[in-house]
């Protein structure tokens, strides 16, 4: 996992999305599910997707995070149009390049902390010490490093969460995608895990992309963006505390 990086006073687009197009089909209907989305997510931003359900959210964190291809349109992350990937190729590039945090953990139930944080690691070159060092530094950077024997069942919801956030930068990925983060969290367990996203952005330089419902979630982000009906309404700067 590499140390403190300075955001580049150059700010270059990470995600390039130029007219994008998703639908999905049921039977003989084909249902639009996002219209002629472009935009730009420059490296080191920290971006909050917001909108009513079905608005599309969810379907654009997964577009941008190569779980699904688009209908049409492009998408570029990093220079690369993941659209034009196989299958096998987008799995290599999620791998390599994406951490994923979600609303209910996806934690392996029997696994402790610690395993399940080293589980991306697996695929790598990695030797058993050198995946043990990352392990414990991914671990005490979101301040569970006394939990690493630890199972879920015997940790709370937001050290649950934390253990997430750390397998998911344990690779050092390009971007972390993080839907409804907070949505399973009391109040001060969200507070935690959003200023912890917010460190890794600030301090890290981490490129975070974020689907909530909550309007406090927004404040630790650098930008919002809204849409409604498959369409994208409007791109705000947040003015953070």
């Amino acid at each position: 996992m590499s140390s403190k990086r300075q955001r580049s006073s150059a700010v270059t687009s990470l995600v390039e999305i130029k007219n994008l197009t998703k639908c999905y089909t049921r039977g003989d209907q084909e249902i639009p599910v996002l219209m002629d989305i472009t935009l730009d997510i420059p490296e080191g931003d920290f971006i909050a997707l917001m909108g009513p359900s079905g608005s599309g959210k969810s379907t654009l964190l997964n577009l941008i995070a190569g779980i699904d291809k688009p209908t049409s349109g492009t998408l570029r992350v990093a220079g690369l149009d993941i659209a034009e990937l196989s299958e096998a190729e987008l799995a290599d590039w999620r791998a390599q390049n994406v951490g994923f945090v979600f609303q209910f953990y996806n934690l392996m139930p029997v696994l402790t902390a610690f395993e399940n944080v080293e589980l991306p690691l697996m695929l790598t070159e990695l030797s058993r010490s050198e995946r043990r060092e990352r392990v414990k530094i991914a671990l005490s950077l979101v301040g569970l490093a006394d939990r690493m024997t630890h199972y879920p069942n015997e940790l709370s919801g937001g050290q649950q969460q934390r253990v997430a956030i750390a397998r998911a930068i344990i690779t050092d990925p390009t971007l972390i995608v993080a839907d409804e983060p907070t949505g399973d969290l009391d109040k001060k367990s969200a507070e935690d895990v959003l200023g912890l996203l917010r460190q890794l952005n600030e301090e890290m330089g981490k490129t975070i992309i974020m689907v909530t419902h909550d309007p406090g979630a927004v404040k630790s982000a650098r930008h919002v963006t809204h849409l409604e009906k498959g369409e994208l309404i409007e791109k705000t700067k947040v003015e953070r505390l």
